[in-house]
C-alpha cells in the first residue's frame, strides 16, 4: 500500500545526518549554524582534522545537516568543534 502524501514533505532532502566537516568561519567560532556553502563534508573526523587550517579560518567540526531553514536556505548546525 502506498504511503499517504503530505503537503509538508520535503522531497529535496533525506533525513538530516551528523557529519564530520570543515567549516569556513572567518568571524570565529561563535556561531551555531552555517550555510551549506561554507561547509565541506568528510568521511571521518580524522579526515576533517587533516583538512582543517585554523590560520585560514577552516575549522574541523561535527555538524548536523543539511536542513532547510524557514527562509529556504540549507544549513548545517554545529554539534561540536574538533579543533
Amino acid at each position: 500500500m502506498p504511503l499517504p502524501s503530505s503537503l509538508f514533505a520535503d522531497t529535496e532532502t533525506s533525513v538530516v545526518a551528523t557529519v564530520a566537516a570543515v567549516i569556513y568561519a572567518p568571524a570565529g567560532k561563535g556561531r551555531k549554524r552555517f550555510p551549506e556553502g561554507v561547509v565541506e563534508v568528510y568521511a571521518s573526523e580524522d579526515e576533517a582534522r587533516s583538512h582543517a587550517d585554523p590560520t585560514r579560518h577552516r575549522h574541523a567540526a561535527i555538524a548536523s545537516g543539511p536542513s532547510r531553514s524557514s527562509e529556504g536556505f540549507r544549513l548545517y548546525y554545529l554539534v561540536r568543534w574538533l579543533d
